[in-house]
């Protein structure tokens, strides 16, 4: 019987699926580069000083201390070789398996940009949250600090890019932010002066949701005072702001959540991947062409029962996981 189980990425969907085959006749490796579990649909609150990063973030280890048949490894995956049937890490080492489970989740896509992450963060790593915390915070301190009215509207001005759930969660977040300290804090600022600006490239926000949904986020948003830009494209990200085709932004601070890509589980196993560099699976979540190799959440191009990708949320990932765990 196959028990050698190794699980790349300690996420949702990877700690869902470990945690059912917890304390089973199975030797599971949870390998990450990471040593926590990250709750990523709070990171916005942690970027917003809503929240602690200690209070999203919990070890691999203490997750998974209670089951004596499962093991952590805190390293990268640079390869797979599904002939060997062995996971190569960047220290030079190889991990062997009888199944394996890819759960790598994803990162955001610059679509060739990546000279623009330095100025527009995503919100993907605690280290991401708290640089855009540190961000809006200073902008907020450098406008009170001036008298200069101009100076004070860039430095009060917040652009998020991408219309995702990200982005109108972020948006939302700095505009109730805001206009809290404008009103309690500051004692040199105005209400008028600060500006959150969404852009979103498509049509509308929320894309992979309902209409009605999309329709709902928007008309909230520019309720607490977003301006909700849609079929908004950006030209270039810089430090002092966004080049938009019909102006340039100068911003205080640029959050970046417009699309997202996934971990190279692809390119280490030399298939065809979708538009988005999802691999396929079928209904049990094996990867299409390989024998024992699964995929999950972000990483997996899984159809839902209307014919559309899943979104990739937390929610969905975990379900795969406690799916796969089972099956």
């Amino acid at each position: 019987m196959a028990n050698r189980i190794v699980i790349i990425g300690g996420g949702f969907g990877g700690l869902a699926c470990a945690k059912e085959l917890g304390n089973a006749d199975y030797l599971v490796t949870v390998i990450d580069r990471r040593n926590h579990n990250l709750f990523q649909p709070l990171l916005y609150q942690v970027a917003t000083a809503a929240l602690s990063p200690a209070d999203i973030a919990e070890p691999i280890r203490k997750t998974l201390g209670r089951y004596r048949n499962i093991n952590m490894l805190l390293a990268e995956v640079v390869g797979i070789d599904p002939s060997a049937k062995h996971v190569l890490l960047d220290h030079g080492g190889t991990v062997e398996y009888d199944r394996l489970v890819i759960a790598t989740g994803s990162d955001y896509n610059y679509f060739g940009r990546d000279d623009w992450r330095p100025f527009a963060p995503g919100m993907k790593t605690l280290h991401e949250a708290r640089l855009v915390r540190q961000r809006l915070l200073l902008s907020f301190e450098q406008a009170e600090r001036t008298n200069d009215r101009d100076e004070q509207r860039d430095l009060l001005t917040f652009v998020v890019i991408g219309g995702g759930p990200t982005g109108v969660e972020m948006a939302g977040a700095i505009s109730e932010l805001g206009r809290f300290m404008i009103d309690r804090d500051f004692r040199n600022l105005q209400a008028e002066q600060f500006r959150v600006i969404l852009l979103e490239a498509g049509p509308g926000l929320l894309a992979a949701f309902p209409e009605k949904l999309s329709s709902y986020a928007a008309d909230y948003l520019e309720r607490i005072g977003v301006q909700v830009r849609v079929g908004e494209r950006v030209l270039n990200v810089t430090s002092q702001g966004v080049q938009l085709q019909s102006e340039f932004s100068t911003t205080g601070c640029v959050v970046w959540g417009a699309g997202v890509k996934p971990s190279p589980a692809s390119k280490w196993l030399g298939l065809t991947e979708d538009r988005a560099g999802r691999i396929p699976v079928n209904a049990n979540l094996r990867v299409t062409g390989l024998d024992e190799i699964y995929a999950l959440g972000d990483t997996a191009l899984t159809v839902g029962t209307n014919g559309r990708p899943l979104p990739g949320l937390a929610q969905v990932a975990k379900q795969q996981g406690i799916y796969l765990g089972r099956y």
